[in-house]
């Protein structure tokens, strides 16, 4: 290159090197200083008004609280996890949109707290598509919630994606299924979230060191260690674990809705009067089966009982062992669960109750109800808790018919789950209905989409052996109550038999009513 030509390149790169600085924000502005560690030629006011925000009165946080001002430049620094970013430290990495716990749904590229999503994908967390190809029995099926509410009553189903309710813009309801309502956290006083101590997560408040209770409004006047210390039970553990810590005292479960102090009480939640109780005594209200006193959760048998329950006669000629063996028969547990053993023989449970039966109790006809209260689904007859069906039907509770009326393809497209496989690839399908697989016992639900071992147990038992498991939660029998229906509601219960299917209320320990058809139900005796 000629001397000539070579000035020409130089002249040219300057040019365009100072028109490129121009351009730049003042934030990004080289250092304004003369040298390494020399003084800044702005004044200190100059510096700080190129770190204000744009609308930020004077005196406000430079660089949006996220960095210091150094003349004039922001220099951003991390005091939350994530990046920040930008020529005022705006942006942050985590402030876009998430869903289904994927920042911008996996379908974008967050922008400086905006999601920019990928083509066929919109939304504010790049979550709908912009073609749905799904059907809106598919699409209402991908939006069901563990209870199968669709958005769970406070959304509307796009394409199998849940757009939750937000009319106030303030995006306080949200979830893949709209399941998490932060507004619950909001102090009816304060309006404040969680009373300005505390963080909501999912309509929940964690409180800050100090402070307790469900919106974070008390605070506490002992040390977090002390609390602590307090409510340490002898075991080493907060609470026994069957309890909550606040301000150092416990708050133990109340398990039970009768008696005054619920099953669980003591200092640190160390008494549990449920161990006094064999599965048959949760038909009364007697402790160490009538025949003691319990005493933080071991029975004082009176004279004449012992056992670990008091459960045995001294005049019995059998042993404990030799008299619980003899009830048990095959099953696992004396009287299978379902009855009082005394001197090696079962009075089955509920009293009066026709359709538990048998020498070890092993029979429960209740087995052969649907939910419905149907016996064998009209088309069978109960024999020792199994259907046995009419000529035509079948099933576990004799509930598919053998002729079909349906095509192939039309049956199928009745057994196809939300993600289009057929019976949730557990099971097969007869008629527009799903069977699920024999193998896996615990497959259940009308597309085999269930697992019953979600349910609760209680005594090894799914659902104690007092209800059904549907779809992972427990549809209790006449008079239990509980997440595993392991709750016995009273003593002032009459078993009637009527041809008529009925209706039944049965008062919650939460209060509420609910109802179900049986065709036999229990009335409180009259006064």
């Amino acid at each position: 290159m000629s001397p000539a030509g070579f000035k020409n390149f130089l002249l040219l790169a300057s040019s365009l090197l100072f028109a490129g600085l121009s351009a730049v924000p003042q934030s990004f502005s080289p250092s304004l200083r003369s040298g390494t560690g020399a003084a800044c030629r702005l004044s200190r006011a100059e510096s700080e008004r190129r770190c204000w925000a744009p609308g930020q009165p004077p005196g406000g946080a430079l660089c949006h609280g996220r960095g210091r001002c150094d003349c004039g430049v922001c220099i951003c620094h991390v005091n939350e996890p994530g990046v920040y970013f930008g020529p005022l430290c705006e942006c942050h990495e985590w402030v876009c949109e998430t869903y289904d716990g994927r920042t911008c749904a996996g379908h974008g590229k967050c922008d400086c707290g905006k999601c920019k999503c990928q083509e066929g994908w919109f939304g504010d967390a790049c979550q709908y598509p912009t073609h749905c190809d799904l059907t809106k029995k598919k699409s209402n099926q991908m939006c069901k919630n563990s209870q199968d509410v669709i958005c769970s009553n406070a959304g509307t189903c796009h394409c199998g994606r849940c757009k939750c309710d937000n009319p106030d813009g303030n995006s306080l309801v949200y979830g893949k299924f709209c399941e998490c309502d932060d507004r619950e956290c909001i102090d009816d006083e304060t309006e404040e979230i969680c009373g300005g101590h505390g963080k909501c997560y999912c309509g929940n408040c964690y409180c800050g060191s100090g402070w307790h209770g469900d919106k974070c409004e008390f605070q506490c006047d002992i040390t977090p260690w002390e609390s602590k210390r307090r409510c340490t039970s002898p075991d080493g553990k907060i609470c026994s674990n069957r309890g909550t810590c606040v301000c150092g005292e416990c708050s133990c479960h109340d398990v039970d809705p009768t008696g005054d102090w619920g099953d669980i009480h003591g200092d640190t939640c160390e008494c549990d009067e449920r161990d006094c109780r064999a599965v048959y005594d949760r038909y009364s209200d007697d402790f160490c089966s009538g025949h003691g006193q319990c005493n933080c959760g071991k029975c004082d048998c009176k004279v004449g009982w012992y056992g670990e329950k008091c459960e045995h006669p001294r005049s019995c000629p059998l042993s404990a062992e030799e008299s619980i063996k003899k009830c048990q028969g095959s099953s696992d547990l004396p009287c299978s669960g379902r009855g009082k053993c005394e001197c090696g023989k079962c009075t089955c449970y509920p009293p009066g109750d026709r359709r538990v039966y048998g020498k070890t109790c092993e029979c429960d006809d209740r087995r052969c109800e649907g939910l419905d209260g149907t016996v064998c689904g009209g088309h069978g007859t109960c024999s020792c808790g199994h259907c046995v069906c009419e000529r035509g039907w079948f099933g576990k509770l004799c509930q598919h018919p053998r002729k079909c009326n349906m095509t192939e393809e039309q049956s199928k497209s009745l057994c196809e789950s939300a993600d289009g496989i057929l019976c949730s690839g557990k099971g097969s399908c007869h008629c527009g209905k799903c069977i699920c697989s024999a193998e896996e016992w615990y497959i259940s639900g009308e597309l085999c989409d269930c697992d019953d071992r979600d349910c609760d147990k209680h005594d090894g038992l799914i659902c104690t052996g007092n209800g059904l498991c549907s779809c992972g939660s427990c549809e209790c029998w006449d008079g239990w109550n509980g997440n595993a229906c392991e709750i016995w509601l009273g003593t002032d219960h009459v078993f009637i038999q009527t041809p008529a299917v009925v209706m039944k209320h049965l008062l919650c320990a939460n209060g509420l009513v609910r109802s179900f058809f049986f065709d036999s139900f229990y009335l409180p005796p009259s006064t």
